[in-house]
């Protein structure tokens, strides 16, 4: 292993092992800040990382797939599906990329996309019985 490719690895395990529940929003959207920059994605056009983001996205769907319903999978590719908490964190960690790229603090996003939902009135759809 080269010794660049060490010190950027023990720079993400470094970060990896300051990140703890306590943690808030901000803090872990920074660490996915910081450990897209030591694995050289940084530079990726947003639109690149959106592609990504649906792709993942499509994994979540697949995993849940596999694990909670009865509809068939491919059984020669099995080993490709990974876990729904996997395909979570992925998902996660791409949404993050996606939010550093445009310079959107997440936990404000959400704070105030919070704010209109609760002053929206929720329809239910109607369940019909039979």
């Amino acid at each position: 292993m080269s010794v660049e490719r060490s010190n950027k690895l023990n720079n993400q395990l470094d970060l990896w092992n300051n990140l703890n529940k306590n943690n808030t929003l901000q803090e872990v959207q920074q660490y996915i800040k910081e450990v897209i920059e030591l694995r050289g994605f940084s530079h990726q056009e947003v639109e690149k990382t959106m592609l990504l983001l649906l792709e993942e996205v499509g994994e979540l769907a697949k995993s849940i797939r596999k694990s909670s319903t009865n509809m068939g999978i491919d059984k020669n590719k099995l080993n490709h599906y990974d876990t729904v908490e996997s395909e979570v964190a992925d998902v996660f960690i791409v949404l993050c990329n996606v939010c550093n790229k445009l310079d959107i603090d997440l936990y404000k996003a959400l704070k105030d996309k919070e704010q209109e939902n609760i002053r929206r009135t929720w329809k239910k759809e109607n369940k019909k019985e039979g």
